[in-house]
């Protein structure tokens, strides 16, 4: 897993307008919690905070707090919904050797069989892992798989050192065929449709 040292500064001032300003300094404000301990109210370096956040899970180490450094995990980031840009971020502090719950993506991968297609239901997977130790994803690979075959997550083969959290029978994804949703139409459709009634404001055909 990615880990990634960041400078943290405290924050003093709180509400929307005291956000504001630290984001137009070009920082983030985040919340660093966990461990019984009171939640430490930080702001971080906005252009190396996004960088870190494109691995999911990624394993941050706070630096400058005063009291050494500290190890977190990203838990809950809130972006601008237009423009994208981190609005907050809130921390959850690890030890090294702790077990941690996280959600890691489940990545397709192989070629379906043909006449197949993939409906994928589930995108991400919850599992537990030792917090300085996370996957960056679960790979999920198709290739061999039938038409309607099932794959839930007990079939996942998870990383080593990880073990499921999530439901053992949440559907992952499944095998469809793909030449089911169009197929031509039946003969006894075809009658059906040239017997329908007419439609209204239509004139019946005149008897000879």
């Amino acid at each position: 897993m990615s880990e990634v040292r960041i400078a943290a500064e405290p924050r003093t001032e709180f509400g929307k307008g005291a956000a504001r300003r630290t984001r137009r300094a070009g920082r983030v404000p985040a919340v660093l919690y966990g461990h019984g301990t009171d939640p430490q109210h930080i702001s971080l370096p906005g252009h190396d905070l996004m960088l870190a956040l494109k691995t999911p899970n990624v394993l941050l180490t706070i630096e400058g707090l005063g009291n050494g450094t500290e190890l977190a995990l990203p838990k809950d980031v809130q972006r601008d919904p237009i423009k994208g840009f981190l609005e907050h971020v809130d921390l959850l502090l690890v030890k090294r050797g702790e077990k941690v719950v996280v959600d890691l993506p489940v990545n397709v991968v192989g070629d379906v069989v043909a006449g197949g297609q993939v409906a994928q239901t589930a995108v991400e997977i919850s599992v537990e892992a030792e917090a300085t130790h996370i996957p960056e994803s679960v790979d999920l690979d198709i290739t061999g798989l039938e038409i309607d075959t099932q794959v839930l997550a007990k079939d996942l083969k998870l990383p080593e050192g990880t073990t499921l959290a999530a439901d053992e029978e949440t559907l992952i994804l499944q095998i469809s065929d793909a030449t089911a949703a169009t197929e031509p139409e039946t003969a006894a459709e075809a009658a059906e449709g040239e017997g329908a009634p007419a439609a209204e404001g239509e004139a019946e055909p005149a008897a000879e």
